[in-house]
């Protein structure tokens, strides 16, 4: 974990990746020499950048997932990091298999449990969302990112993409096709299927019922308030975990940060309720 913990330390922010073969072997080298052993205990941390960030290279076809693999297969018997980052290379494989056999499931529920699910369109809501100002800092955090960068963390895409399925009750192609407009690794088996994940829709779905809470989401995986106040210049005054929480403090809305569109409590047991309606 030191690795992870200097990592933290150093990081203060990045551009986009740079293109090419060569920047994408680079980047390859130093994550395995410097990450790869602790990938299992930070790849969750969105604060930390110890992801390898090869998924614009893989989506563009500049590196083989094969290639990758070789390079870990001898570890992941011995090591966490090795077997969990196989695994992730693994998933992306399986969800181009699935739309192989399945190509509707691309933007039609993989499953047919939640047909009869009511969904709303809060326009202003969405569009909230979007623009990173829900009044939920993890999730605005994650939005700015995508639209900054391009690029979002993947615990933060889970964080937000439940945000708008089960807060919001917006049925995933709307969120789907957001991450596609601006994602420089926006693969669309494994992006339109990983909204189906978190809405419950695809294969090996989480349960329906497994509602993220944006506020226990960002003080565990970003203890430090750190990607909060990198993304959200509203919320730089909030020392540590405070940046989570900008209501408990008395200056926590002073730099025109927006207070939150909706009550995380009540909209967890809306999802429950319209879930429960669809048995």
């Amino acid at each position: 974990m030191r690795r992870v913990e200097e990592a933290a330390r150093a990081y203060a922010g990045r551009n986009r990746l740079p293109a090419g073969e060569e920047a994408a072997r680079r980047r390859w080298r130093a994550f395995v020499a410097d990450h790869l052993l602790d990938y299992d205990e930070g790849r969750d941390r969105p604060d930390l950048d110890v992801t390898s960030r090869m998924s614009p290279y893989l989506k563009l076809g500049v590196v083989h997932p094969r290639t990758l693999l070789h390079d870990v297969a001898p570890l992941v018997h011995e090591h966490g990091g090795a077997r969990d980052l196989a695994s992730e290379l693994a998933w992306r494989e399986f969800y181009a298999d699935v739309v192989h056999h399945h190509p509707r499931s691309l933007w039609s529920d993989l499953t047919d449990g939640l047909r009869a699910m009511r969904y709303d369109e809060p326009v202003e809501d969405v569009e909230a969302w979007r623009q990173g100002r829900t009044g939920f800092p993890i999730v605005d955090a994650g939005m700015r990112q995508l639209l900054a960068e391009g690029w979002m963390h993947n615990r933060v895409r889970m964080i937000t993409a439940s945000f708008l399925t089960k807060d919001l009750h917006v049925w995933w192609p709307t969120g789907a096709r957001h991450f596609l407009d601006h994602l420089i690794d926006g693969d669309v088996a494994s992006n339109n299927h990983g909204w189906q994940w978190v809405a419950g829709t695809g294969t090996d779905a989480a349960p329906y019922f497994r509602v993220f809470n944006p506020i226990t989401q960002g003080r565990r995986f970003d203890p430090s308030g750190a990607y909060v106040r990198r993304w959200v210049p509203e919320l730089r005054h909030l020392d540590g975990p405070a940046a989570h929480a900008p209501w408990e403090a008395d200056d926590g809305y002073a730099h025109g940060y927006p207070e939150p569109i909706l009550d995380h409590a009540v909209e967890r047991r809306e999802a429950l309720a319209r879930y429960e309606a669809t048995r």
